[in-house]
């Protein structure tokens, strides 16, 4: 969790971001792609994200890519199910998109740039790459809370945490980084669609 949890929709910066925002057709639709080692806060940062959407009034899905790709066993030479990813993700964001959405915003990881064009092909809307980045040191801590009862889960994050934070330094398939590691959840948040340069 970050500091001070889900600030919600009342941040001080909401009502100066949503004044410029307004609803767009279909066809101008667009994907941000919230990317970033495991425990820095993907997901929570998505929700809030389209939190933001909802009370600007435009047409918005959120999706967390984990559950995309979430099936066993693997095929062999995909460890993490990518090849599932696509084939639902490409499923699921056309439909979201038929039914109107102008934005998707997708929590998930991005290592290299053949999986961006993978990734951008399968969403069919213009796709923006945001990092969110914070030292190992406050994601350790966010994931010991978050699997204070699992030890051997714990075990694999911690050492996928660095791993991933090590690829994804060295890949740069990213548009923008945002700093995840300070501040509520609603300033990340904020950060993130400015960074975008969203809506």
């Amino acid at each position: 969790m970050f500091p001070e949890g889900r600030a919600g929709l009342r941040h001080p910066l909401y009502s100066t971001y949503a004044a410029g925002m307004h609803a767009n057709s279909p066809r101008d639709a667009r994907a941000l792609f919230l990317n970033g080692t495991v425990g820095v806060g993907k997901t929570t940062v998505a929700e809030t994200v389209g939190d933001l959407l909802a009370d600007a009034g435009i047409p918005h899905s959120v999706v967390d890519l984990d559950w995309l790709r979430k099936s066993w066993p693997a095929p062999p030479g995909d460890r993490f199910n990518f090849g599932m990813l696509l084939r639902n993700l490409r499923s699921v964001t056309g439909h979201y998109l038929d039914a109107g959405a102008t934005r998707l915003v997708l929590a998930g990881v991005m290592e290299d740039q053949d999986e961006r064009k993978l990734l951008a092909d399968a969403v069919g809307a213009e796709l923006t790459v945001c990092r969110l980045r914070a030292e190992l040191s406050v994601i350790h801590r966010r994931l010991a809370q978050r699997h204070d009862s699992e030890p051997e889960a714990l075990r694999w994050h911690l050492n996928r945490s660095g791993e991933l934070d090590r690829i994804l330094s060295r890949s740069a398939v990213d548009d923008c980084t945002v700093d995840a590691g300070t501040g509520s959840v609603a300033d990340v948040a904020v950060a993130v669609l400015r960074a975008a340069g969203w809506p």
